[in-house]
């Protein structure tokens, strides 16, 4: 896989030419920004920006007037090879709180191995209904330790007006969720996204993460796809290194609360 070339790919098509990535919300281009606009349950932020030492303090202070003005706490998502180069430290100094950073890793899907079963006594069982979603975030709760309810609502959303382009799937011992994981499909770019996975302890080292990345890769070749992109732990990184994912950058996710 030619890594400069994937990276521009990604960098053009999931970024550039974004797409809204749920019902109810838009994408806008402001002058060298593009943001996603929704409620206060969707994703809100930057997805992409091309600035220059000169003008970068007034866009970001442009784009935190913007979400600002409608109410909404935004994520400004930097990656590493954005430009300016100090646009992080620019970000802190105009209020916004960094998130831990997370890898950019890709994989070209025709590469990747497609067979991992999970372990002995463990399932994978699609996510279908409510109860489905409720079972996913009981075992984000207990893998990440906090709540989050405002993913929840946007699962949900998503299962009942987008259900083509969000695939979930829960990870089953006996009743139990252990695991939980998601897909995006983003049409017409050749790109799918890896969402969640993280394991209840005392379930982690036994493959489970593996199986689900597999099963996500398999539905995606057959569903014609090119490439396959998660933003990763420090966790993750060495099971999807392994598995035969490549980092391209870094992104750290910067957080702004009007």
């Amino acid at each position: 896989m030619d890594r400069d070339h994937v990276l521009a790919l990604f960098d053009q098509r999931i970024r550039r030419d974004a797409q809204p990535d749920g019902p109810g919300v838009r994408v806008e281009r402001d002058g060298a920004v593009v943001r996603q606009v929704g409620g206060e349950h969707a994703w809100n932020g930057v997805v992409w920006s091309g600035l220059d030492e000169a003008g970068a303090d007034a866009e970001i202070a442009a784009q935190v007037a913007h979400f600002s003005g409608l109410g909404l706490e935004f994520e400004w998502k930097t990656y590493a090879h954005d430009r300016p180069a100090d646009l992080g430290r620019r970000l802190h100094a105009a209020g916004f709180t960094a998130e831990p950073d997370e890898a950019l890793m890709i994989a070209r899907i025709a590469e990747l191995p497609t067979d991992a079963a999970p372990p002995e006594g463990v399932r994978l069982e699609p996510v279908t209904d409510e109860a489905g979603v409720d079972l996913m975030m009981a075992a984000d709760e207990l893998a990440f330790e906090r709540e989050n309810p405002a993913l929840r609502g946007r699962l949900l959303n998503a299962l009942r007006h987008d259900t083509e382009t969000i695939l979930m799937v829960v990870a089953l011992a006996g009743d139990q969720p252990v695991s939980g994981a998601r897909m995006e499909l983003i049409p017409g770019t050749g790109f799918a996204g890896l969402w969640g996975g993280g394991t209840v302890p005392g379930w982690r080292g036994r493959g489970i993460y593996r199986s689900l990345v597999a099963h996500r890769a398999r539905i995606a070749a057959e569903l014609g796809y090119e490439y396959l992109q998660v933003d990763a732990s420090d966790q993750s990184c060495p099971i999807l290194e392994r598995l035969g994912f490549a980092r391209l950058s870094t992104t750290t996710p910067y957080l702004y609360q009007p």
